[in-house]
C-alpha cells in the first residue's frame, strides 16, 4: 500500500480537471486521471509525468457501472485505498435549453452524467475511502445551481444563461452532496461542494473568464481540508456560495 495521498479526478484528460491532477500532483500525491477517452487519458498522463506528477491512468466512464467499479478495481491494486475523490466530469448538453422547448432527453443526459455519474463513481469508491485516514470527496458544482443567485435581482444574478438540463444539474448535485454528508455525518469523511468560476474550458466554448489553474484552486482546497475541516458546504474562491 503507498504511502502517498491518493487522489482520482474524473474528466482529469483537460480544462479543469487536468489542472486538479495538476495541483494535488504537485503536492507529492498519487493522482489518478480518470478519463474515458484512452487516447486523450493516456495523453494527459503522459504531460503531467513530465510535469513531475505521480500520475497514473484510470480508465472511467461515469455513466456505466460496469466502468466504475472496474476503476475502484484498478484503484485497489494500484494503492490499496483511496484519500481524495473530486468528482469533476460534467456536461452541458449544449445550448439552448429554454424550458419551453427542451427536448426530456437532453436533460435525462446531463443528469445521468452530472449527477448520477457522481453517485455511482462515489459509491464505486467509498469501500477505498473508507480505509483511508483522512477522506474527501469535492463535487465539482456550479454558482448557476444556486437557487438563491438564479431566483435574485437581475443585478444579483450571476449565474449564465437560462439552461433547464445544466443548472438544475448542479442544484441536483448541490442536494446529493448534502445527503452523503448528512449520512456520513460522525466519520471522517468529508465531503462538499465546490463551484470553480466562470473558467474558459470547451463546456462553454472558452467563453470564461478565469484560467483552468484558476477554476482548480477550489478543489485543491477543499480537498486539502484539516480533519476539523466543513462538510456538507457549498464553496468557491470568495467563500461560501447560497444555496
Amino acid at each position: 500500500m503507498s504511502e502517498r495521498t491518493i487522489a482520482l479526478v474524473t474528466g482529469a484528460n483537460k480544462g479543469i480537471g487536468y489542472e486538479i491532477a495538476m495541483g494535488l500532483g504537485a503536492l507529492g500525491w498519487s493522482v489518478g486521471v480518470g478519463a474515458r477517452d484512452d487516447q486523450r487519458r493516456a495523453a494527459a498522463v503522459e504531460q503531467l509525468r513530465a510535469a513531475g506528477v505521480d500520475a497514473f491512468g484510470v480508465p472511467l466512464d461515469v455513466t456505466d457501472d460496469a466502468s466504475a467499479t472496474a476503476a475502484a478495481q484498478l484503484i485497489e491494486e494500484q494503492a490499496g485505498r483511496l484519500d481524495v475523490l473530486v468528482n469533476n466530469a460534467a456536461i452541458t448538453g449544449g445550448m439552448p435549453q429554454e424550458p419551453t422547448r427542451v427536448d426530456p432527453a437532453t436533460i435525462r443526459t446531463v443528469v445521468e452524467t452530472n449527477v448520477i455519474g457522481v453517485i455511482r463513481v462515489t459509491n464505486a469508491m467509498m469501500p477505498l475511502l473508507r480505509r483511508s485516514a483522512s477522506p474527501r470527496i469535492v463535487n465539482m458544482s456550479s454558482s448557476v445551481g444556486s437557487l438563491t443567485r438564479q431566483s435574485g435581482t437581475a443585478a444579483e444574478q450571476m449565474t449564465g444563461p437560462v439552461a433547464v438540463a445544466y443548472a438544475p444539474s448542479k442544484t441536483f448535485l448541490n442536494a446529493v452532496t448534502l445527503q452523503y454528508a448528512r449520512e456520513l455525518s460522525g466519520t471522517n469523511i468529508l465531503i462538499n461542494a465546490g463551484c470553480p468560476g466562470y473558467v474558459a474550458t470547451d463546456l462553454n466554448g472558452f467563453r470564461g473568464v478565469r484560467t483552468p489553474e484558476q477554476g482548480a484552486a477550489i478543489a485543491i482546497k477543499l480537498a486539502t481540508l484539516p480533519d476539523d475541516g466543513p462538510t456538507g458546504r457549498f464553496f468557491q474562491d470568495a467563500g461560501v456560495v447560497p444555496w
